[in-house]
């Protein structure tokens, strides 16, 4: 019979990580779509990597930064009371880390494909930039939203190097479903793990589909 737990921990862990994703990537995002600082290649590089970087690597270096053995880690441990070390904690702040530029870069042109004379026309309006962002930009932008936060959380729940380094394997609390169907391969227990894969298979197919009807505007013709 199927543990459905394994399941639902990957399904919160990427509904968290998404919508602290959403949070950091906009204002990141306006700022390199906007930006002219030199320091901006270097930050589009730090936030691009994830994408080539093997996932142990990055799991590597996070297990090391903050195991409570090394000085951040064990700082972190004692004035924040934070140990994400295998930890659910661990496992959102990495997910946010590698997922990152799955969000970051649809926002980011999504706010450069927008025409400069909206933003022009707002502030002659005497709108702030908070309210420009807010109220302006971000509405014309729906398509470019949407991609960012279905990518970012269907790339949550298909982690697996950057979850079992920084997270390990204890049920309830870092097993996620990738983890789980390699546990259940290794074990030959290849029915089990054919079911954990095809629930994410198909929910996966279910929400990229989803996105391609709204994106292209294939639901608004369907309900003409």
């Amino acid at each position: 019979m199927i543990d459905w737990a394994p399941l639902i921990l990957t399904f919160k862990l990427a509904i968290i990580t998404t919508l602290l994703l959403l949070c950091i990537a906009i204002p990141l995002a306006y700022w390199l779509a906007n930006s002219k600082k030199r320091i901006k290649p270097v930050i589009e590089t730090l936030v691009s990597m994830p994408l080539v970087l093997p996932p142990t690597v990055l799991g590597f270096y996070l297990l090391i930064a903050f195991s409570p053995a090394n000085g951040f880690g064990q700082w972190l441990n004692e004035n924040l009371g934070l140990q994400l070390v295998f930890s659910f904690e661990g496992l959102v702040f990495a997910s946010i880390i590698y997922s990152l530029p799955f969000m970051v870069h649809p926002i980011q042109s999504g706010f450069a494909n927008l025409p400069t004379s909206i933003r022009e026309a707002s502030y002659l309006l005497g709108k702030s930039r908070f309210t420009t962002l807010w109220r302006v930009l971000l509405p014309n932008m729906k398509p470019a939203l949407l991609t960012g936060i279905v990518l970012s959380f269907a790339h949550t729940i298909g982690e697996f190097g950057v979850v079992l380094m920084i997270g390990g394997n204890i049920p309830g609390e870092t097993k996620v479903a990738s983890i789980t169907i390699y546990d259940e391969v290794e074990a030959l227990n290849y029915g089990t793990a054919n079911t954990y894969s095809i629930v994410l298979f198909v929910i996966t197919f279910l929400i990229l589909l989803t996105v391609y009807l709204v994106n292209g505007g294939y639901l608004k013709q369907f309900w003409k």
